[in-house]
């Protein structure tokens, strides 16, 4: 257990002080204004669970700072295309709910109605997954099931309260399973392909050929935040919940011994050219605490996760003399589509660029953090 702390000596305060110092537009890069990107969503949620839980003003100020600047008086998106069918676009939309909350202002809500109208037209499998994007035609992603399924879901609950298009919602994930879960390892294949025609893709399963550690990461937390919210008499609940603690099982197989976190490549720690990877393991640690203080995974589990959690500031954290937090140790993308290069292959694993204070990462590890020492400890 923590010891007892002040607030300011938590790493999630510290944290998301780091953030808003170090970039108080996320959107700001090289000088000039970002786009419309999943990765400001993964930090502002961060932010969105530390308000939750401290009350504290600045943290929803930021959220409203950075999506104020995308979200239009008439609830368009900056830089925002529908028809782009891309399902990252989805993630930050995630925050209208909160702000909407907050705020009272109709922009949010109608912004989030035009996030939920492209999943009307969004392509699908012939079994009914959402394609990870339309240029990536007929294929799941692990990290889709996050930017796409709980925004779905929470819309669906607070504006169209159907029960049969909750059934929409876990059926992604049941879908994605029985198409990327690996029997051998309990592990899931970063992707698959309906059709077999992509390079990466194996000629009879479909599946790509690695597991890698933010992809299974990226699963984890869509599933926790999806159950969080999923009504716990609804029929596909107890699969669910089956899935997570399957896939968690099969994650901690393969921690690290020695320092309790995830590999980029999870089943590969003793290859050549692997790497202990930062925002996998944060993912990894978040999906692992709210398991536990929800109840779908046993107490037993608390060993676990403190290993992994002490491992995540072993391994990847330094603070600068000025107090910043600085997370090392980041894969800063990892895609299977645009060039031959993205193949999937292990090569490809651990050639991409490795950065710290990823933003990916960084909205990890703050909601690892927060999860872990204000709800799960509850130590201030």
């Amino acid at each position: 257990m923590l010891e007892t702390k002040s607030a300011k000596d938590l790493w999630a305060v510290k944290t998301a002080a780091s953030i808003m110092e170090r970039t108080p537009e996320l959107y700001e890069e090289n000088g000039h204004h970002g786009k419309w990107s999943y990765d400001y969503g993964v930090v502002l949620k961060g932010f969105e669970r530390l308000w939750q839980v401290t009350g504290d003003e600045q943290y929803a100020q930021y959220i409203q700072h950075n999506m104020d600047y995308f979200i239009q008086d008439n609830g368009s998106i900056r830089g925002y295309r529908i028809q782009e069918h891309n399902i990252d676009h989805l993630n930050n939309g995630k925050l209208m709910f909160g702000l909407y909350d907050r705020t009272g202002k109709t922009k949010y809500k109608l912004a989030a109605g035009l996030l939920r109208e492209q999943l009307l037209s969004h392509p699908r499998t012939s079994e009914g997954a959402f394609w990870h994007k339309q240029v990536y035609p007929y294929q799941i992603w692990l990290d889709g099931l996050y930017m796409g399924t709980p925004f779905y879901l929470e819309y669906l609950l607070r504006w169209e309260p159907e029960e049969d298009l909750l059934n929409d919602v876990t059926k992604q994930f049941i879908l994605c399973v029985q198409h990327t879960r690996d029997d051998a390892t309990g592990l899931l294949y970063h992707a698959w392909d309906e059709q077999r025609v992509q390079p990466w893709s194996h000629s009879v399963t479909g599946q790509s050929p690695n597991f890698w550690g933010r992809s299974i990461g990226w699963f984890a937390m869509a599933l926790v935040d999806v159950l969080e919210l999923l009504p716990a008499h609804h029929p596909d609940y107890p699969k669910l919940v089956e899935i997570f603690t399957d896939t968690m099982t099969a994650l901690s197989t393969y921690q690290d011994t020695a320092s309790g976190v995830w590999y980029q490549v999870v089943n590969e720690g003793e290859r050549k050219g692997n790497y202990l990877e930062a925002s996998a393991s944060s993912m990894i640690v978040y999906a692992m605490a709210k398991g536990i203080r929800l109840g779908w995974l046993p107490k037993e589990w608390e060993s676990v996760l403190n290993h992994a959690y002490a491992g995540l500031i072993s391994e990847f954290v330094l603070e600068t003399s000025q107090g910043w937090v600085n997370l090392y140790k980041n894969c800063q993308v990892a895609g299977l589509g645009g060039d031959a290069r993205r193949d999937g292959s292990y090569a490809y694993y651990i050639s991409e660029p490795i950065i710290t204070n990823d933003q990916k990462g960084m909205g990890a590890f703050l909601l690892a953090c927060t999860e872990y020492e204000y709800l799960l400890h509850a130590k201030v």
